[in-house]
């Protein structure tokens, strides 16, 4: 019998397990547009009260959130600071530009991590009128690009005192941020203090279906939700997939370090190949970003060669791979996925590479 593929390629290809399918289907549900649905109300003051935040809105997606934050902080002729590889700025299709009129300032950072000696003089002469207004700083954590690092919590503090001082709004792309707190030991409100608005993802390492939610003060998520029905996020008897993240909340954090351990189980053997080459060092959380050397072929020849034996990963870059752990993968699959890996051997992509 075939082996069922392993499906590396990210955390959001989760499916939801018999029992948060069960929470859906008895979930009490209302038009959430109206303000009526019980279960996104709880799954909000949950989310807030988790985030140490005054209020939270759920939104379908962790670009919404993000995007919602931005257009909550800025005006039109504004500036943000980011990672130069930060997700708000790289993979929500130029949103901010198109959607809000502002333009982004990027740094590159220890791996999209920043350091406030970075930043300290980037903000714009605020009496000149050739400039734009420095308004926002976005950081990531964990940092996708930056191989699934966590944000150092005294980097963090550093940039959050600067940003006050200088009256600059903080947001915080929190999409794996649990994988932060589990990583760290240090609780979610603790990173989600140094922020005015703060976004989580319930649909990547938590394990839901589907939505995020941003959280912060009760007037910054009252302009939130304006700016979520003018982006059609808008939605109604909602609690269907809000009992899901819920769900996710209650049951999935803890069980996070699971794919910590599994990451590192897939690093060490991409490691003891020639031919691959950690990005980031040693995984701290989910994500292993591998350089794939020209000597044993390109990333896709190598995704090719996994693939026929059962082990899906992602090709962002033509030499680059990304395995991501989760819920759907147990340590025996990864432990599979691994053995596979060690025996790769630059003939046998070769080998692939021909019959391709």
């Amino acid at each position: 019998m075939q082996r069922p593929s392993i499906d590396l390629r990210s955390d959001t290809v989760t499916k939801p397990t018999p029992a948060m399918r069960r929470a859906m289907a008895e979930a009490d549900v209302g038009d959430d547009v109206y303000g009526d649905d019980p279960t996104v109300k709880q799954l909000e003051a949950k989310t807030a009260e988790l985030l140490g935040k005054e209020a939270a809105l759920f939104v379908p997606s962790g670009t919404m959130a993000n995007q919602i934050a931005i257009g909550v902080h800025t005006q039109p002729g504004d500036e943000l600071l980011c990672a130069t590889t930060s997700h708000v700025y790289v993979w929500e299709a130029g949103g901010i530009a198109r959607l809000w009129g502002v333009t982004a300032r990027t740094f590159a950072g220890d791996g999209g991590l920043l350091v406030l000696d970075q930043l300290r003089n980037a903000i714009r002469p605020g009496d000149d009128v050739h400039y734009v207004r420095t308004r926002l700083i976005c950081l990531e954590n964990t940092h996708n690009r930056g191989g699934g690092r966590i944000h150092p919590i005294a980097d963090i503090a550093e940039i959050s005192r600067w940003a006050r001082e200088h009256n600059l709004a903080r947001h915080l792309d929190g999409a794996r941020l649990m994988n932060a707190v589990v990583g760290s030991g240090r609780p979610a409100r603790e990173w989600a203090h140094h922020f005015d608005t703060v976004s989580v993802c319930f649909s990547k390492g938590l394990g839901a279906p589907i939505g995020s939610a941003l959280a912060g003060s009760a007037e910054a998520i009252e302009r939130g939700r304006q700016l979520r029905k003018l982006l059609g996020g808008g939605m109604r008897q909602v609690g269907v997939i809000a009992a899901a993240a819920l769900y996710a909340l209650e049951h999935h954090i803890d069980r996070l370090s699971d794919d910590h351990a599994n990451a590192r189980t897939l690093a060490a053997a991409f490691e003891s190949v020639d031919g691959f080459a950690l990005e980031s060092g040693p995984p701290e959380t989910n994500l292993v970003w591998v350089a794939v050397k020209a000597s044993i072929g390109t990333a896709d020849d190598v995704a090719a060669y996994l693939r026929s034996r059962g082990v899906v990963v992602s090709v962002p870059a033509p030499q680059m791979i990304r395995a991501c752990t989760h819920l759907d993968v147990n340590k025996e699959q990864v432990e599979y996925a691994a053995k596979v890996i060690r025996q790769i051997e630059p003939a046998m992509i070769s080998a692939m590479t021909l019959v391709y």
